[in-house]
């Protein structure tokens, strides 16, 4: 446990660089992906903290996609930096370790190796970052002092080559059903079905797809590699870096939507439409934090926000562990139950227990802001 991510990767004398608003962005995606995921009952959610059924788009499909772009932009503020055995020896074990939780965290759940789900949340942030940093390092342009320089025209094209690669694949290599698309053939093909999400079947109930699966990863690289290219920007020129990230935002919303009739929106399958809408929404996102923590009273106002943002994995883990202990221990029927005599309406009832979950990790996290103790990987 030490200083965040973006914190101690960058060199000192980047530090007037540096996104104060990120922390903000990024604990808005870790309260929404802790909203979202502890539902008092998950028979009833309102629709905006749901997920789509397949085709489409609700705000909670956002979440875990800005958490990717989060990761984007801390990765790109690290640079320009010395790329030695050391670094690498770092990329690997945040690699491994973001996996290892996740393994641990199926485990936990249904301690059944034989049935182990490889991928999910954790092994997809895992395989996120490792192969968008190895991407970013080995395009980049290498100094006379030996220090690595990203190249922006490199991850544009990266992120470009990996989108319309994926569009490509899912287009001739199936159709784009919960059985017959490719990413899902392509995850029962290497691990079988055994190994991947239960709850992911077709009409029969067949289990046929992961909605985090290895085939779908590649797009997802496109969302780091973007947030990557808002550090860029935000490097090159921090007074008029917000303009151009905005724009770049609504640019790519447009062409998310524009893009929904030939491939869709679907955050399961991770389409190239729903990375370049969730990529472009995020940057808006991004934008309005930094001009929040310019202004004291909204600054004051945001910093729980800040808090979940500087320890964003442990919150996320704690908030599973809360959600597993109240399914098994019964207190989240009980709560329920109590919340649900007291408001009448279940739908709010559900959700003012995702709140108190909410309120329960920020408060398990405040101590250990003020000490200024981070979990870092």
């Amino acid at each position: 446990m030490t200083a965040s991510p973006a914190a101690r990767m960058a060199p000192a004398r980047m530090a007037p660089a540096r996104m104060e608003g990120l922390d903000i962005f990024r604990g808005l995606a870790v309260a929404g992906m802790i909203l979202v995921n502890t539902p008092g009952s998950g028979a009833y959610v309102w629709w905006p903290l749901d997920h789509a059924e397949w085709h489409g788009f609700t705000p909670t499909d956002l979440v875990f996609p800005a958490f990717l772009c989060a990761m984007g932009v801390a990765l790109g503020l690290s640079f320009p930096r010395t790329v030695d055995a050391a670094l690498w020896k770092r990329i690997a074990w945040r690699t491994f370790a973001l996996i290892a939780i996740g393994w641990a965290w199926q485990l936990l759940v249904r301690p059944d190796l034989a049935n182990l789900r490889f991928f999910g949340v954790f092994p997809r942030l895992g395989l996120c970052y490792g192969l968008t940093a190895t991407i970013a390092i080995l395009t980049a342009r290498r100094a006379a002092d030996g220090h690595a320089h990203l190249r922006w025209q490199a991850i544009a094209g990266a992120a470009a080559a990996l989108l319309l690669f994926y569009w490509a694949a899912m287009a001739w290599g199936g159709d784009l059903t919960p059985e017959g698309n490719l990413a899902g053939w392509v995850d029962r093909t290497l691990v079988g079905t055994q190994h991947i999400w239960r709850h992911g079947k077709d009409a029969a109930g067949n289990v046929v797809y992961d909605p985090e699966g290895l085939f779908s990863t590649i797009p997802a690289l496109a969302n780091v590699l973007l947030g990557i290219l808002a550090a860029l920007a935000w490097k090159a020129d921090p007074q008029r870096a917000l303009r151009w990230i905005a724009i770049g935002g609504v640019v790519l919303v447009a062409i998310g939507l524009a893009l929904h009739p030939l491939f869709p929106l679907n955050k399961k399958l991770w389409t190239s439409s729903f990375v370049l809408l969730t990529s472009g929404l995020s940057a808006l996102l991004l934008v309005l934090s930094v001009l929040a923590m310019r202004l004291p009273p909204l600054r004051t106002a945001l910093g729980p926000l800040r808090v979940f943002g500087m320890n964003a994995i442990l919150g996320y883990i704690l908030s599973l562990l809360i959600g597993l202990a109240g399914m098994r221990l019964g207190f989240q029927a009980r709560c329920f139950a109590w919340l649900q005599g007291w408001v009448s309406d279940p739908w709010l009832a559900s959700f003012l227990y995702a709140l108190a979950v909410t309120l329960i990790v920020l408060a398990a996290l405040l101590p250990l802001h003020r000490r200024r103790i981070h979990l870092r990987l």
